[in-house]
């Protein structure tokens, strides 16, 4: 007997993949909501395959979107990101996703939330997860969003179409503010390494930056590699819930969620060679991280993450600050991740009564639509 059905799109947004749901197709309880995403994903699967569900087996492959009209005079349609954990029935709001971001315009004209004429888009969004607001710039052609294009992007293989993204005021968007503590650096107890040094930033998602060589790598290791070392991983995880408390997301360390914060171990520039086999030179970026997200190592960088470190970057005395390479105010940060150099550009800097702000975050992204139809519930 078929099953009950739900109108869906698959959608690869950046170096990420997820299920689409137009917020009217949903039930409105988010219990139920929350069931369904479970159960579309395959989660939770001790196996960590997610084989009963169109999930990947990694966080980056494990994500819903919600997307509807907005009635918000500064944004066309609203965007919810859903975060599903791949081992166990964890369904998180609490964080943004910049990768999927890049699809949430091109979603809405194709399935005609927006009627846009052809050329240039300007889409403006409304995340109800940081209640921030972003500008998606994209070319529409007979009615539909462009999908094919020169642009590369690393960890995608091919070209698409190039997606600008614009994240305005994007400092404190799940913390008091960009620099939640109100320090460059703060110290955190770090297992059985003591006590760290790491930067709590908070531009478009909440990240602790520390020195790799502060936790005994280089930093430019591929993410299995690192993933292997449990002792590292355990240490990562207890800075990443200590640092949560300093930032205030959550009272005691058990308590901070398990999207947030990202915490991120950043490195000066050397040559390495990518997942793809691909050797970069040193010359060829500015900074090098390696990401923990959803304790797992991420194979790029999440996009909110890059977003965060070039804004970082800019903040004089923090630990991102002290080990890129020199660059002027304003400057596009080249960095190296795992699958390759990512460019992000960011407006960072002192406002009038000498605090750090950060006024906006641009990257560039490329999205494809790859099946759209249903998703099929058991009826019971």
């Amino acid at each position: 007997m078929t099953g009950h059905k739900i109108p869906a799109v698959f959608i690869r947004g950046g170096t990420s993949k997820g299920a689409f749901f137009k917020e009217d197709d949903l039930p409105a309880s988010q219990a139920e909501r929350d069931r369904i995403f479970l159960r579309v994903l395959g989660s939770p699967d001790p196996y960590q395959r997610q084989l009963d569900g169109m999930g990947g087996g990694l966080s980056s492959l494990s994500k819903v979107a919600i997307i509807g009209r907005s009635g918000r005079a500064h944004a066309d349609v609203d965007y919810t990101f859903v975060q599903i954990a791949v081992d166990r029935p964890v369904v998180d709001y609490g964080q943004a996703c910049g990768n999927l971001s890049a699809s949430v315009g091109p979603f809405a004209v194709e399935e005609g939330l927006l009627d846009l004429p052809d050329g240039e888009a300007v889409v403006r969004v409304y995340n109800t997860n940081t209640d921030k607001i972003y500008h998606a710039r994209f070319e529409i052609r007979d009615g539909h969003a462009v999908e094919t294009g020169d642009y590369a992007m690393s960890g995608v293989g091919g070209t698409g179409a190039k997606i600008r993204l614009d994240y305005l005021d994007p400092g404190g968007a799940n913390s008091p503010g960009f620099l939640p503590s109100g320090n460059t650096v703060d110290t955190v107890e770090a297992g059985g390494r003591g006590a760290v040094e790491c930067s709590l930033v908070d531009a478009t998602s909440p990240v602790a930056f520390l020195d790799a060589a502060a936790m005994g790598v280089a930093g430019t290791e591929r993410p299995e590699a690192l993933e292997a070392d449990t002792g590292l991983m355990a240490d990562l995880d207890i800075v990443r819930r200590r640092a949560g408390v300093v930032m205030g997301l959550a009272d005691a360390p058990d308590a901070v969620p398990l999207s947030i914060p990202k915490v991120a171990l950043v490195s000066p520039p050397a040559d390495y060679t990518t997942i793809g086999s691909v050797t970069v030179s040193a010359d060829a970026h500015d900074i090098a991280v390696r990401i923990v997200s959803m304790e797992r190592m991420h194979r790029v960088v999440t996009g909110t993450g890059g977003m965060c470190l070039a804004a970082a970057c800019q903040v004089e005395g923090s630990i991102p600050h002290r080990l890129a390479r020199a660059m002027e105010p304003g400057q596009d940060v080249r960095i190296a991740t795992p699958s390759g150099v990512m460019t992000v550009a960011a407006d960072a800097g002192r406002d009038a009564d000498g605090a750090w702000r950060v006024n906006s975050v641009t990257v560039y992204r490329t999205q494809r639509r790859l099946m759209e139809g249903f998703v099929v519930l058991p009826r019971d």
